[in-house]
């Protein structure tokens, strides 16, 4: 449970807003945050939102992406020269 204290103003716009539409205040303030949550959810990138999944799946590194034919390099050097 959470508590959140308004000023004056505001707790008088909630308790018009609750009387009208005849909802709680409870449930206007949790229509309103669902409101501004899913509103910052659509204001990151796709990369912002995959950041945390991107670069390490499967081998654990992270610079494939940027290194892969230098690695790919290396590996079929490793893997037909025994110089």
């Amino acid at each position: 449970m959470t508590t959140v204290r308004l000023p004056a103003d505001m707790e008088k716009k909630l308790q018009s807003i609750s009387k009208a539409r005849r909802k709680s205040k409870s449930e206007i303030i949790k229509d309103a945050l669902e409101m501004f949550m899913e509103q910052e959810h659509l204001n990151y990138s796709s990369y912002e939102l995959g950041e945390d999944l991107f670069g390490q799946h499967g081998s654990g590194r992270n610079d494939l992406s940027k290194n892969y034919k230098s690695i790919l390099k290396d590996r079929l050097h490793d893997k037909f020269h025994t110089d």
